[in-house]
């Protein structure tokens, strides 16, 4: 399968099919009539690209992470510190959000008991 038909068929966006094989992380990448074969472990890993992307990781990230995966040895602690970075400041968000939401319901509120008793 090329790297354009992996694309359409699982819905790789073109840019990152081109981050990821201007990294050079392709694997056993074969030239056939001008286009790229792609491989399992290519799948693999652009499936992982996707996920990093979809978490908000950057393309700075995602290219350091995948870098890291490709090394294997003794990387899987610097990719949790990633990952448990990326967690804590989703955490954040999450908990902001929340702050956000909560404020928006005590307006709510006192909009809903204001009419109340206005309409008592």
């Amino acid at each position: 399968m090329t790297m354009g038909e992996a694309g359409r068929r699982y819905g790789i966006p073109e840019e990152i099919l081109q981050e990821y094989e201007r990294w050079g992380l392709c694997g056993a990448v074969k030239q056939v009539m001008g286009e790229r074969e792609c491989g399992e472990l290519d799948l693999e890993r652009l499936s992982l690209i996707m996920t990093l992307h979809d978490i908000g990781f950057s393309a700075e990230e995602v290219e350091l992470y995948m870098r890291l995966s490709v090394e294997g040895r003794d990387t899987g602690e610097e990719q949790l510190r990633m990952l448990d970075r990326k967690r804590r400041d989703m955490l954040d968000e999450i908990h902001f959000q929340e702050r956000k939401l909560d404020r928006l319901d005590y307006l709510r509120h006192q909009l809903r008991c204001g009419a109340r008793e206005g309409g008592d």
